[in-house]
């Protein structure tokens, strides 16, 4: 049941991650990150949405399959770590879209997401 709830929370921040983007990237708030994702923005909402809630029932399909092995607990782990990650982006452009915060301060928070991104890697 443990990992049930682990792939279930994996596939809503997934999907929650797909439409804060939809809404930061339409609005001129951000840009899209990730070149194929952005590239299927540019053909249409439907199609990048399809993709995101795609690639995360799959994800979510192998890691209940074989999500008992080690490497699989360790992927889910770190890959709910970086959703977790992208959520304080997300919060961090909605503070800064609504003027609460600087663009200075989105700017230091990107870089140090980066240097955290990248430590992990």
């Amino acid at each position: 049941m443990r990992l049930f709830r682990r792939t279930t929370l994996l596939f809503g921040l997934n999907l929650l991650d797909a439409l804060l983007t939809l809404v930061w990237v339409r609005n001129g708030i951000a840009t899209e990150g990730n070149q194929l994702m952005a590239k299927l923005l540019e053909i249409g909402d439907l199609w990048f949405l399809g993709a995101k809630i795609a690639i995360g029932a799959i994800a979510v399909a192998v890691l209940l399959k074989w999500g008992t092995s080690k490497i699989a607990e360790y992927g889910l782990a770190v890959a709910l770590a970086v959703y977790i990650g992208l959520m304080g982006i997300h919060i961090f452009t909605g503070l800064a879209a609504f003027g609460l915060i600087s663009a200075t301060t989105i700017d230091q928070v990107n870089h140090l997401s980066e240097l955290a991104f990248a430590a992990i890697i």
